[in-house]
């Protein structure tokens, strides 16, 4: 026959590893949809982060580049022999410095390598300094210097993009830039000016360079009136309209009219401080124009970071949301299991046995009658599937109810039975053992009178087998009583006169000991089922051999056999049943005798226990193969002051 293929599944552990294996695969998917929003969320928090840094890193570099505009004006200045810019320029140079020094710290990180290379630029602006106070370098030379130095770190800007895809960045930092490009060109202009106008003419192409950087000064204010918005516009027309930038448009309409290289009068003071002024406006527009591209930066970040924290607390809700609900579907589901489980157990261990002991005791009309207890209603309100497996585990104990009544009546009608039986059998070997001695009272053959003996040792086995049937089923033995008390080795002659081979029965070894007459019959029969087990034990050639020592308050007796002896296994079962803790209902014919030894010593009290023969404690005992029983007898079987008597005759004797 085919297995479903449910059947093929593998066994997970317990319900709540099963439940939470089911949610836990929809639960890992969906965490993996969040993981890679929060992964998007976090490039976008970590470029936010980046845009930020960049922003800042370029307005620092503005200040530098202005710095380094302000020197460049004044080396030009002083190499057309303008004195005067002397302590201006050394001022200049040591704020140039510490810039730089600064900027360098902080690309040296690996941050920002356009920027790095750019400052790397800077590593001759000592040389160049150098041959500047000694007048050994050219003006041309110093303005190709300081231009490629200041482009260099403009052009860095625009390689370190930090918009990272936002517009209103982007069109910040294209503002930004566009100022950057046009106050460079006013301070080349500043600076190459200032040498024209202490020289007093143009030379050379000087005016060509005049006329190129001025047209990428509007070119890029240009630009930036494209990319600026509204309120950054109108910082640049303020700017524009200060008397100092009138007096720049004044003194540039003037130098175009001296193109041909016609003598320029103007004061070079007067154009410097102009100049300067210009480009701190403009400088502080780019101040302006900073904040805003900074704060939308920050704003990015900030968007980012709720971003990411958002994603990162809904991952860890979906979390605990799942977590919660695996642990509600388990307990809502082990929770009736769990008690289904606890009742199970208590209808297997308490509630079956008791309605079964109750059944036992109970007349056989009023076993039919009795029912289990009725379930509990708390599985009336729960699912239906836990609904009716309680139903079902109900209908299992009302039906091993029911088998058990019917067990009950069969082994009571048994037992009954049996018992009946054995009375009947012990009442005819009772009147077969008087008839045969009768008959041996008026024989006088020899030899008919010896068949009489065996006839009676056959009638008196018959009667043992008889009396332990009744032994079995619980019912009390015939009266017979022996008067006062009884030596040891008296009653070990009437359990050996109840065996079969009882010619190979050997009292070895007894000291002296006194038991009370109302016990002394019922001792003989567990003494004969242990000595007939150990005939039956022993090859046919073996002897049985019985001691009996004292051992304190106790008297302990030994039947020991020289057979082929018991497992570890058999023993301890052996024990279990002389022990009076098993049925004679459940084990195999052979057994009884020891369950009639059991029923006995629980009756007298009497501990019985049977071990390997090598590891007998007597030292009367023969060591060798085989099995040895031993009766311990309680204090209450024992006449004490002539067991005291005895002991001290022998001792004296």
């Amino acid at each position: 026959m085919t297995r479903r293929w449910t059947d093929r599944l593998p066994r997970w552990g317990t319900i709540r590893g099963r439940v939470a294996i089911v949610l836990a695969v929809p639960t890992c998917l969906l965490l993996v949809l969040i993981g890679t929003g929060v992964a998007d969320r976090a490039a976008d928090w970590s470029a936010a982060r980046q845009s930020g840094e960049r922003v800042q890193l370029a307005l620092d570099v503005q200040d530098l580049v202005r710095e380094l505009q302000r020197e460049h004006g004044l080396t030009s200045g002083l190499l057309v022999g303008a004195g005067q810019y002397r302590p201006d320029l050394a001022d200049t140079r040591r704020r140039v410095d510490a810039i730089r020094g600064e900027l360098a710290r902080r690309v040296d990180e690996g941050t920002a390598p356009a920027f790095e290379e750019a400052l790397a630029a800077l590593d001759d602006l000592g040389e160049v300094r150098a041959r500047v106070d000694e007048g050994s370098i050219g003006r041309a030379e110093d303005l190709t210097f300081y231009t490629e130095a200041t482009t260099s770190l403009n052009d860095a800007q625009l390689a370190e993009d930090p918009a990272h895809g936002d517009q209103r960045l982007s069109d910040g930092m294209a503002a930004f830039q566009a100022l950057s490009l046009a106050t460079e060109a006013l301070a080349q202009e500043r600076g190459l000016m200032n040498g024209v106008f202490v020289a007093g003419h143009f030379e050379n192409t000087q005016y060509l360079t005049f006329a190129a950087t001025r047209a990428d000064r509007e070119t890029a204010l240009r630009t930036y009136e494209q990319m600026a918005t509204s309120e950054q516009r109108a910082a640049l027309d303020e700017a524009f309209a200060i008397e100092e930038a009138m007096l720049v448009a004044t003194l540039e309409a003037r130098a175009d009219a001296h193109a041909d290289g016609s003598a320029l009068v103007t004061d070079p003071e007067e154009w410097w401080t102009a100049a300067t002024a210009l480009t701190d406006a403009l400088h502080g527009v780019q101040q302006q124009v900073g904040p805003d591209v900074t704060g939308r930066a920050d704003a990015l970040r900030t968007a980012a970071t709720r971003g990411l924290v958002g994603f990162l607390a809904l991952g860890v809700l979906i979390l605990g949301v799942a977590v919660a609900l695996a642990l509600l579907a388990a307990r809502a589901i082990t929770r009736p299991l769990d008690e289904l489980t606890r009742q199970a157990e208590s209808v297997a261990g308490h509630r079956l046995p008791e309605t079964v002991r109750t059944l036992q005791e109970a007349d056989p009309d009023e076993a039919d009658r009795l029912e289990p207890p009725s379930p509990d209603r708390q599985f009336e309100r729960g699912a239906e599937e836990v609904t009716r497996l309680a139903a079902a585990l109900h209908d299992v104990e009302r039906t091993a109810v029911g088998l058990a009544a019917q067990q009950t009546v069969l082994r009571r009608n048994g037992t009954e039975s049996l018992a009946n039986l054995g009375h009947r059998h012990q009442a005819l070997v009772r009147r077969q053992l008087r008839l045969i001695t009768a008959l041996e009272s008026k024989e006088l053959d020899p030899d008919a009178l010896a068949e009489l003996f065996e006839l009676d040792h056959l009638a008196t086995r018959m009667r043992r087998n008889a009396d332990s049937l009744l032994i079995l089923t619980g019912q009390q033995l015939p009266p017979r009583v022996w008067t006062g008390t009884a030596e040891v080795a008296e009653v070990v002659r009437l359990a050996v006169s109840e065996v079969e081979d009882y010619r190979r029965v050997t009292l070895v070894e007894s000291e002296p000991c006194q038991i009370h007459g109302w016990a002394v019959y019922e001792l003989s029969h567990l003494l004969a089922e242990l000595i007939e087990n150990a005939l039956t034990a022993s090859p046919p050639g073996r002897p049985v051999e019985v001691y009996g020592w004292w051992d304190g308050a106790e008297y302990c007796l030994a039947v020991v056999d020289r057979g082929s002896g018991m497992t570890e296994e058999e023993l301890a079962g052996a024990n279990a049943r002389l022990a009076g803790r098993e049925t004679f209902l459940v084990a195999p014919t052979r057994f009884l005798g020891h369950y009639v030894v059991g029923t006995i010593s629980a009756r007298l009290g009497v501990h019985v226990e049977v071990r390997h023969t090598q590891s007998a404690p007597t030292t009367a005992a023969a060591r060798g193969a085989g099995v040895s029983a031993y009766v311990a007898l309680p204090p209450r079987l024992l006449n004490p002051g002539v067991a005291t008597q005895d002991r001290t005759s022998t001792l004296s004797a």
